[in-house]
């Protein structure tokens, strides 16, 4: 049955109350957090890493990694406007034109109970589009598929969904590290990493599958160095709390606010704009980070559309190389094409994504594969119903 509204809205009434509150308290408390961020930027990096000097590296949640200079609630204007779309788009083709970007992204199909075998799909997808006028680009995936001893499951029952999640993510970085390879010392080359290069979501799985994700993200970042091709870690929609940790070093009175996060202080911002280059010196998962790499993940935020600005993530040897303005103009322009998301990341995602008919055609190629080998894979009355029903 489908959901009944008066229900719902009978049960939003009833607890309006406990909304209220929630929502008064936060206001309460970033008004707080914006007036410490207002003195903060009134001083230079170097007095604000000497306040911070007195904290454990990987406890302060940000360190200034660019000059600040003369930037009010750390809003660096990006002075780009324009009168039409079209004007855009010319500097959009001024910026890009001969610049390659690539992302990455993927898909999956998960073990089925409806299967007496385990068995998983893995599929990524690439897009590279070369900015040539005569709009060249590449475009493919690759395939993976998982079987019991892959995903070791005994049965089909067994909880292996994050298995496929692993062996997913993995399948991206690798694909991302080859193209950096394939690329190395190109002056003018981008890769995307739909997400963060802090892997903070790891940190509440078990020991192996966290550092499995630290490892994928490391050989990224290592990787990008080696070849000196530019990586973005784009995260659209971010609670990271890295600037609100490191307002609270540097304001010991400010309230604990989990519900406030860096993207809501620094919203205040015209389209293009953004904050200056932190670096990430998050509590947690970077401890587990090998040697230097800990320390090489920077962070800025960009205003890309109405919403709250967006969170990116680089590592730190671009901004050394003198080549970030250059970067961040790229992911503008990304941004312009894709009317508030990168193109490439979008057409990333089109590529990878696995639809009902590829679902239902990998069902099917399973079965007959099976019946072919002798294999006894039974299905599930239910699997059976579906496939009458459509």
């Amino acid at each position: 049955m489908t959901l009944k509204p008066s229900q719902i809205l009978n049960l939003l009434k009833e607890k309006r109350a406990d909304f209220a509150t929630f929502d008064q308290t936060t206001l309460q408390a970033l008004e707080k957090y914006r007036k410490a961020l207002a003195v903060a930027s009134q001083s230079t990096e170097a007095v604000l890493l000497e306040q911070l000097s007195e904290f454990v590296a990987n406890d302060r949640g940000a360190e200034p990694l660019e000059p600040l200079g003369d930037h009010p609630n750390w809003l660096m204007p990006s002075g780009l406007a324009w009168q039409s779309r079209e004007e855009s788009h010319q500097w959009v083709r001024d910026c890009l034109t001969g610049v390659a970007t690539f992302a990455v992204d993927g898909s999956q199909i998960y073990p089925s109970k409806d299967f007496s075998i385990p068995v998983a799909l893995v599929q990524i997808g690439w897009f590279e589009n070369l900015h040539q006028p005569g709009g060249q680009y590449d475009k493919d995936i690759a395939v993976d598929v998982m079987t019991p001893a892959d995903l070791k499951a005994n049965t089909s029952g067994d909880p292996v969904d994050r298995r496929v999640n692993m062996r997913r993510f993995e399948m991206e970085t690798e694909r991302l590290v080859q193209y950096m390879e394939d690329r190395a010392g190109c002056g003018d080359c981008l890769a995307f990493l739909d997400g963060s290069l802090v892997v903070t979501f790891a940190e509440a799985f078990d020991e192996k599958t966290k550092q499995h994700y630290i490892d994928c993200v490391v050989r990224l970042l290592q990787a990008s160095e080696k070849y000196r091709v530019p990586l973005v870690g784009y995260i659209d929609t971010s609670y990271a709390r890295d600037l609100t940790l490191m307002l609270q070093r540097l304001s010991p009175g400010l309230p604990d606010a989990p519900a406030i996060h860096d993207a809501s202080l620094v919203r205040s911002m015209q389209w293009g704009d953004r904050t200056p280059l932190f670096r990430c010196r998050r509590p947690g998962i970077l401890r587990q980070y090998p040697g230097a790499i800990a320390s090489r993940i920077g962070f800025t935020y960009l205003k890309a559309h109405d919403g709250f600005p967006v969170r990116l993530e680089l590592p730190t040897w671009i901004h050394e190389a003198g080549l970030l303005e250059n970067v961040l103009d790229w992911v503008r322009g990304e941004i312009i094409i894709g009317s508030g998301y990168p193109y490439v990341i979008e057409t990333a995602d089109e590529t990878a994504v696995l639809k009902m008919d590829d679902r239902q055609m990998f069902y099917r190629l399973l079965q007959e594969w099976a019946e072919e080998e002798n294999l006894h894979l039974r299905l599930s009355r239910k699997m059976v119903s579906k496939a009458r029903r459509r």
